[in-house]
């Protein structure tokens, strides 16, 4: 699969990304074929070779007459819907200005369709969003990754007066991404250039592995301490294993009944621990205890700490922040003799390592069949197995998404 990686160093804005693009392979060309499908008269795009702080890179331009219209929402989703742009690049495009929206009424407390665009409803900005969705599609990139981002601080001046940096807006769209900021008083990261992060960029962490093919450097237009570009790297990745990154909280618990400890572990995994589980210990003054570890998302630490400290007399736990690999995995529904069992199967890309029934299907149908639990999970898993060899059943499963649901006849 093809794969681009952007490394924020220096921010991003959106004649940056094209810049990176077009200095990546990018042919201005045929990107200008594709913008001129928007139909919109009088400007000109344009890139050149810059060096910032001893690092060449292009430095992307829109030539235009037009004075910074005030465009709304509704004219922008107009002017792309009329164009003879991809369906996927005008989805992705309103998608993008829809967000932006979204995140100006919010700030100015007003209804989405009463904000009016200002800066970024300009012709400019217009291409910048699309030529970039555009870009990406040329160049046959599959998906999008990033590091966290540098964001800059200082003021700046915009329509509506001067703003801190970065701008409200900017950081509205970067809610969840992370971001990092060295002091540098400039607008690195400007709200086109976070419209763009928003809807390209699949994961941000460090550079995933690949076969590296390209590289690119799109300029900004700023002289800065450190160089103002932002650098793309484009590649081919092998099939690997999925990764997320997961907390471990841990404590040692030497006087609670096994009772309260039952209902603790029921309450965390109600509330979204990925796994809770139980060590046998011995502690201080060989007192048998047990050591409680939850495994969760980062964005629930809050939630299960409030968990922890309300129901055990725990005084303190111990967190430890992990990466994980694991199989790609989704839930199929096979059809057995004994009805509809659903089974979990894991992949590393298209490669089907495990299958094993689910649980709760096999009790399920023990229960309504009257039929020993074992005997059903076997019936499950045989007849999953049996499809599994099959090359019909495994093209059909490939194609699937996480976690989704299918029947598959017998």
């Amino acid at each position: 699969m093809k794969i681009a990686y952007l490394d924020c160093f220096s921010g991003i804005s959106g004649d940056m990304m094209l810049g990176a693009l077009l200095d990546a392979g990018l042919d201005l060309k045929k990107l200008d074929v594709e913008l001129k499908k928007l139909n919109v008269p009088g400007f000109k795009i344009r890139s050149r070779k810059v060096v910032r702080n001893g690092i060449s890179g292009t430095k992307f331009d829109v030539l235009t007459q037009e004075q910074h219209k005030h465009r709304n929402l509704k004219d922008i989703c107009t002017l792309i819907q009329k164009s003879k742009l991809d369906d996927d690049i005008k989805a992705s495009a309103k998608k993008a200005f829809t967000d932006l929206a979204t995140v100006e009424a919010a700030i100015h407390h007003k209804e989405i369709n009463e904000i009016h665009f200002h800066e970024i409803g300009a012709i400019d900005s217009i291409v910048d969003i699309v030529g970039s969705f555009i870009g990406i599609k040329l160049l046959e990139i599959e998906a999008v990754y990033a590091s966290r981002v540098h964001l800059g601080t200082g003021f700046v001046k915009c329509q509506h007066g001067t703003f801190p940096l970065p701008a409200p807006a900017t950081l509205a769209l970067l809610k969840n991404v992370p971001v990092y900021s060295q002091g540098i008083e400039a607008e690195l990261v400007t709200p086109t250039g976070a419209c763009l992060l928003k809807n390209l960029v699949k994961s941000f962490g460090p550079m995933p592995a690949m076969k590296m093919t390209a590289t690119g450097y799109g300029a900004g237009y700023k002289e800065l301490s450190i160089p103002n570009v932002l650098r793309i790297s484009i590649g081919e990745t092998q099939v690997s294993y999925e990764k997320d990154e997961v907390i471990l909280i841990e404590t040692n618990i030497d006087d609670m009944t096994p009772e309260n400890i039952g209902y603790v572990q029921e309450m965390l995994f109600s509330n979204g621990a990925k796994d809770v589980f139980l060590t046998s210990i011995f502690m201080k003054k060989n007192r048998p205890g047990v050591k409680l570890s939850v495994l969760i998302d980062a964005e629930k630490l809050d939630r299960m700490l409030s968990i922890v400290f309300t129901e055990t007399t725990s005084l303190g736990v111990r967190l430890q922040y992990m990466e994980r690999r694991k199989l790609a995995h989704e839930i199929v529904s096979v059809k057995t003799a004994l009805g509809h069992g659903n089974v979990k199967i894991g992949k590393r890309g298209n490669d089907i390592k495990t299958l094993s029934p689910e649980y709760e299907s096999c009790r399920e149908i023990a229960i309504k069949k009257k039929l020993p639990f074992k005997q059903v999970y076997h019936q499950v898993k045989d007849t999953a197995e049996k499809k599994w060899s099959d090359f019909s059943f495994k093209k059909q499963i490939q194609t699937k998404t996480r976690k989704s649901e299918r029947q598959f006849n017998k």
